[in-house]
């Protein structure tokens, strides 16, 4: 039931969020930069959500700022999938579907 909402969801936003020039989150390729449009999943941590499409599911890391989207928004991610054990985007920018974007620069001071 959970697939088919996110399908669904994804579906009728696609073309909000540009989702032709996403990739699915089944084919993220490791140490590479990435586009992917999905909805959160679940926060997992304060920098750090789940995001889901109707492909996959994979981490996405904003540190050291804090989450700037609710659980069940949609959103375009963009950044830079790490090459660690368990697949993870560094995200670089965050748009929502109200056009909102938020950048990230992950530096530490």
């Amino acid at each position: 039931m959970r697939t088919t909402l996110v399908i669904a969801v994804l579906a009728i936003a696609a073309p909000v969020l540009r989702a032709d020039a996403a990739t699915p989150i089944s084919d993220l390729a490791r140490n590479t930069n990435a586009v992917v449009v999905g909805i959160v999943d679940r926060l997992t941590d304060e920098d750090e959500f789940v995001l889901v499409d109707s492909t996959r599911s994979v981490r996405v890391y904003v540190g050291p700022a804090f989450v700037p989207v609710t659980v069940g928004e949609m959103v375009t991610v963009r950044g830079f999938v790490d090459d660690d054990l368990r697949l993870e985007i560094y995200a670089r920018e965050i748009t929502g579907a109200d056009g909102t974007t938020h950048t990230f620069d992950h530096r530490y001071e």
